[in-house]
Parts: C-alpha cells; sequence; structure tokens
C-alpha cells in the first residue's frame, strides 16, 4: 500500500513537465521551469541591452528596449494568470489524461 503511494506521488521534473504540457493547467514543475526560462530570458536581454549601449547604436536600443518590455508583460500576464486560476498538481493532471493508476481504460470503454 505504501509503495503505490510513493510512486504516485513521486515524479521526475522531467516527467511533470512533458504532463504539463499535454494535459490541460498548469503544475508547479512546469511553471518553475517556465521562471527559470524566462530568468535566462532577462539576462540575454540584459547583456544584449548592455552591448547595444557600449554600441552607441539608437536602433538596437530601442529595439532590445522593445524586447524587454514584451518579456515583462509576457511574464506579468502569465503570472496575474496564474494566480488568479491557480495550480494543479501533477496527481490531478495524471488523473485527466487517463495515466493515474487504476483509471486506465475507464474513460475508452465507457463509450
Amino acid at each position: 500500500m505504501e509503495s503505490k503511494l510513493s510512486s504516485t506521488e513521486d515524479f521526475s521534473s522531467a516527467k511533470a513537465v512533458l504532463l504539463g504540457a499535454l494535459a490541460p493547467g498548469v503544475n508547479g514543475p512546469t511553471w518553475n521551469t517556465l521562471k527559470i526560462s524566462f530568468l535566462m530570458l532577462s539576462l540575454c536581454l540584459a547583456a544584449m541591452l548592455g552591448l547595444a549601449f557600449s554600441a552607441s547604436d539608437s536602433a538596437l536600443i530601442f529595439h532590445v528596449a522593445f524586447l524587454v518590455l514584451i518579456t515583462g508583460t509576457l511574464f506579468l500576464l502569465l503570472t496575474r494568470f496564474l494566480a488568479e486560476t491557480g495550480l494543479v498538481s501533477v496527481q490531478h493532471q495524471m488523473q485527466e489524461i487517463g495515466l493515474a493508476p487504476g483509471t486506465g481504460g475507464d474513460k475508452s470503454k465507457s463509450n
């Protein structure tokens, strides 16, 4: 009995992100992966903005600043959306797509 509980609650981050891509809702590991991706994108854009300022090219500065604005707006909108809807557990997502133990094949046989 205890092995069944530990197997349903112990997921690798890669499996949780894959389930997050296939099932409705956003789980915690998927949101953490998105936050890390936005952090890396911000670091790259900050480096590009620094290089644009050192090159003193106003067109490049405006272009990179616009990319920074788009990135910040997208992150803000995603954060506010997830604050409204909330996160979903990985187990719930597995039940939604029929991968949870005990639910295998029940949806297809009911039709």
